[in-house]
């Protein structure tokens, strides 16, 4: 998969979660079967602005040419979708979330699958093309 069509997934996948969690967190928790506090309700948009932020970045950076700075992001996010797999597969193990929780695990399985097999898989000098110049 391209760095570009990566980076379009990964945005349309977190702004539309981090908008649910700002505006209606109780609510949009509420849909995996789990309910909250005030406290977490306010963490959860936390959480939100910071799926919001990186979708922004994503969207940013999808038609990045300096090779080195895209890949660098890609492996921040890496790590962020590696350790966000372990903590759903957790919190689903554990019976935390409804059946639903599993879109979450599922989310973070492809994107982690996504950013291994773009950074591990592509040679850097395809990616370092204009777009221009692609086929």
């Amino acid at each position: 998969m391209k760095s570009r069509t990566l980076f379009v997934i990964n945005t349309v996948i977190a702004v539309p979660f981090g908008i649910g969690s700002v505006l209606a967190p109780k609510t949009f928790l509420s849909l995996y079967g789990a309910s909250l506090e005030p406290a977490g309700a306010l963490m959860m948009q936390f959480g939100g602005t910071w799926l919001i932020g990186i979708g922004l970045l994503t969207w940013l950076v999808r038609d990045a040419t300096e090779v080195k700075i895209r890949r660098q992001i890609m492996v921040a996010l890496l790590m962020m979708y590696i350790i966000g797999f372990v903590v759903a597969l957790l919190g689903q193990l554990s019976a935390a979330l409804n059946a639903l929780g599993w879109l979450v695990v599922g989310i973070n399985a492809f994107l982690v699958l996504g950013y291994a097999t773009t950074l591990f898989s592509q040679p850097e000098a395809a990616e370092a093309r204009p777009l221009a110049q692609r086929g």
